[in-house]
């Protein structure tokens, strides 16, 4: 009989779905918005921004949090907060309510949910495949644009974007019987070892002061090169996935008058290429020096970047599907390695400082999602800031490679594998 913790990562697979349908809504209704209200780019942008900042603060406290409270708790109220959000939003009228609803609210929520969230699963419900167990759940996200985006696209060129969003937050509230029902917080909960242990072993004791503890937790990693590398690294990640090219590829391939409809079903095929590539890094990462295999990552992203501008056109062609694919390999294959190398020189304290590394990966994401869509409101184009993104990817490839290997892994760690 399979162990119990294939099926809470069946669960959790599921409620990163639901959380990440918002993940799509942004670049499929910058049109729509402009036009029902007068706003520019640059303040959906910042509304994004948002967002995105605070999914990335939240995101070490929710792993405190979940060490206080439980995984249940946390991810249900997460859900909820994305579900209000995203749902009164249909009732907005200013840019303010814009900010609040989309960018403080759901933000908050989505980084409850964050990669942080299965860093904390896996590392509590597994002792082996952990890197193919962390590949799957970061590519759930990529799952839940795959399973959103042709139907959303189709609601907003048909119906408007209001009837896209109601849909969003249904599809968050759908969740959560699944998770308060099915979630435990520990394999110890149900009698079991994690898998691939042999003992049972009992849960510690509910850490007091979450903030506290998230908080001193940075304050010892922040002592280290590695994890300053990790972070800064994970900004230009964010950078050039979440802030790029989910927020602006859909109105920049729009600009070179293409549909919105083939241009949304291109980033569903980004989903589709990336559950691939993410599962396939969690198996890599399990037999090869993260460090390594995220320098190949970043130069290859970078590289892909840089043709992109040539590559936009009305219509879709087999060069713009090679970067689709290119691009979709490598979208959040990056993940499954940054967790292994937190693991590894953080130890116990590794979802925690993943959660931090999060952070800076959503500001870095958060910055571009702002100047993107700034860039375009003064430049009428979008090319500099492909041109710049896949620059600063050369830049992470680079840091990664500083990183020096622990030759004796921490606690709570395996010894990190050879190459």
């Amino acid at each position: 009989m399979p162990h119990r913790a294939w099926l809470v990562v069946a669960v959790a697979f599921v409620t990163i779905i639901g959380a990440a349908a918002f993940r799509t809504l942004p670049g499929l209704v910058t049109d729509p918005l402009i036009d029902d209200f007068g706003w520019s780019r640059g303040t959906i942008g910042a509304a994004v921004s948002v967002n995105l900042v605070l999914n990335g603060l939240i995101a070490p406290f929710s792993a405190a949090l979940m060490d206080r409270f439980g995984i249940r708790r946390v991810v249900t109220g997460a859900l909820t907060l994305i579900a209000v959000g995203v749902g009164a939003g249909v009732l907005m009228r200013e840019a303010w309510q814009l900010l609040l609803l989309w960018g403080v609210l759901v933000g908050l929520g989505t980084g409850a949910l964050a990669t942080g969230f299965a860093a904390t699963v896996t590392i509590r419900w597994f002792a082996e495949r952990r890197g193919l167990v962390s590949g799957v759940l970061t590519a759930a996200a990529a799952s839940g644009q795959l399973v959103f985006l042709p139907l959303l696209s189709w609601l907003v060129v048909g119906h408007g974007w209001r009837p896209a969003a109601v849909t969003v937050a249904l599809a968050a509230l759908a969740v959560v019987p699944f998770a308060w029902l099915l979630m435990r917080d520990h394999p110890s909960d149900v009698g079991l070892p994690p898998y691939g242990a042999q003992e049972v072993t009992p849960p510690p004791a509910p850490a007091p002061g979450v903030a506290r503890r998230a908080l001193t937790v940075l304050a010892r990693a922040a002592r280290s090169g590695p994890f300053w590398l990790l972070a800064g690294s994970f900004a230009i990640c964010g950078a050039s996935t979440n802030g790029l090219v989910q927020t602006h590829f859909v109105p920049a391939a729009h600009d070179h008058h293409m549909p919105v409809t083939a241009a949304a079903s291109l980033l569903a095929v980004i989903g589709v290429f990336d559950v691939v590539g993410t599962i396939a890094s969690g198996w890599l990462t399990d037999r090869f020096d993260s460090r390594r295999l995220l320098a190949v990552y970043y130069a290859l992203r970078g590289l892909s970047l840089l043709f992109l501008p040539m590559l936009l056109a009305p219509a879709v062609h087999p060069p713009m599907i090679f970067f689709i694919v290119f691009y979709g390999l490598d979208w959040v294959a990056t993940v499954p390695p940054t967790i292994a190398l937190c693991r590894e020189h953080f130890g116990e304290d590794g979802p925690v400082v993943f959660g931090w590394v999060l952070a800076s990966h959503q500001a870095g994401a958060a910055a571009v999602a702002f100047l993107g869509g700034l860039a375009r409101d003064v430049f009428g184009t979008y090319d500099v800031v492909w041109y710049a993104s896949g620059a600063l990817c050369a830049g992470a490839a680079l840091m990664v490679l500083v990183i020096r290997r622990r030759a004796t892994p921490l606690p709570g760690r395996a010894a990190p594998p050879a190459g």
